[in-house]
């Protein structure tokens, strides 16, 4: 009698990496969820714009790097989901936290028409499409005379005063009412990058996911072995459009003043954007998180230069393309094989059991 042993083969995603990653990542959000407790308010304010760039970052990614629709016209849905977001307060009573769900909501309502357009476009003519397509948008809310017309407006006195959990916050960390809602805007931009870095995470590993990178890369070739690619453009845009407009509804909750100009800026809601994701690496969900630090660091350090300010950026994004094409995250994963949310799959062999046989002597 002999063992014969039965070979077991598995498909994993998980690295040690992505392991110690996981963990460091719990650690990071439960002290970020109480940093407000010993945090000035200038930090908290600080913090909010890092998540809420990165959040704009991460849906941008999802669909240029990973759909392969380069839009250059996401500045609607942020600015949209704002208007919603005043539109709602100001003509609905509609509390302020509500306001933001309907940002979101009318930021996916848009895209329907948006993508119906941009869709019978390709390659540069969908980017550009994309961007006519957004001031179009613009110039009609401009026209929006009950929320200021292209002057803009801002949210009444008493809306900014009711909004809920902002007496709680002000009590439990005695602070006053602004800082109290700093806090609270706070912790929602922290919610919607831990959801869309999650969702977008948990996409990638599904099945659509491999659908998705399969069109990306040869959406000929995906069609050929059955891969429809109309419904899965549609659902990643829809998808992208939400989460802009709830970031864009939040954005202008805290700013607490809107104009068509600032809440469509093409340089704000999506050139910033698509130089952070491309800083830190496209295609990767690490990418625009380095890359939204680099791009806070370097506003910190030259946004008081202006013009020159801007050119510094430029030169920045031209010297990454030319020696790190897949950003300075791809440069770091390909010097250390690193990677903390791994997507690819790896089919790992095992002996499972050991099956005896039988065997004559001869």
């Amino acid at each position: 009698m002999t063992m014969h042993a039965i070979r077991a083969y598995t498909v994993e995603t998980r690295t040690r990496a992505s392991t110690i990653a996981l963990v460091v990542a719990v650690l990071i959000v439960a002290v970020a969820i109480v940093l407000p407790a010993f945090a000035s308010r200038r930090l908290v304010q600080e913090l909010f714009f890092i998540l809420t760039m990165l959040t704009l970052a991460q849906f941008w990614n999802l669909l240029a790097g990973y759909g392969g629709l380069v839009s250059i016209g996401q500045q609607a849905f942020v600015g949209i989901g704002a208007y919603a977001l005043f539109g709602s307060v100001i003509l609905g009573a509609v509390d302020p936290l509500t306001a933001i769900l309907i940002g979101g909501i009318a930021a996916l309502v848009l895209a329907v028409p948006f993508a119906f357009f941009a869709f019978r476009l390709n390659g540069a003519y969908f980017a550009i499409g994309t961007w006519v397509l957004a001031e179009v948008v613009r110039l009609l809310v401009a026209q929006w005379r009950a929320v200021g017309g292209g002057t803009g407006t801002s949210l009444p006195r008493e809306a900014t005063s009711a909004i809920p959990f902002t007496g709680a916050i002000a009590t439990l960390f005695d602070v006053r009412e602004p800082a109290a809602r700093d806090i609270l805007a706070y912790w929602l931009a922290l919610t919607l990058a831990i959801a869309a870095i999650g969702g977008i995470y948990w996409l990638l590993r599904t099945k659509r996911g491999l659908a998705l990178a399969a069109i990306r890369d040869n959406s000929e070739a995906a069609r050929s072995v059955g891969v429809d690619a109309a419904p899965i453009k549609w659902f990643v845009f829809l998808a992208a459009a939400f989460g802009t407009g709830l970031t864009g509804a939040l954005i202008y909750l805290q700013k607490a003043r809107i104009s068509p100009d600032a809440a469509f800026s093409v340089n704000d809601w999506t050139a910033y954007v698509i130089f952070i994701v491309v800083i830190g690496g496209i295609g990767t969900i690490e990418g625009p998180i380095i890359g939204v630090i680099v791009f806070f660091l370097l506003q910190s350090m030259l946004a008081q230069y202006g013009t020159w300010y801007l050119i510094a950026l430029g030169t920045i994004g031209i010297v990454v393309m030319l020696f790190a094409p897949r950003g300075l995250w791809g440069l770091i994963s390909d010097r250390t094989g690193l990677q903390l949310f791994p997507i690819r799959r790896r089919l790992v062999v095992g002996d499972a059991f050991k099956q005896p046989s039988a065997s004559r002597e001869e």
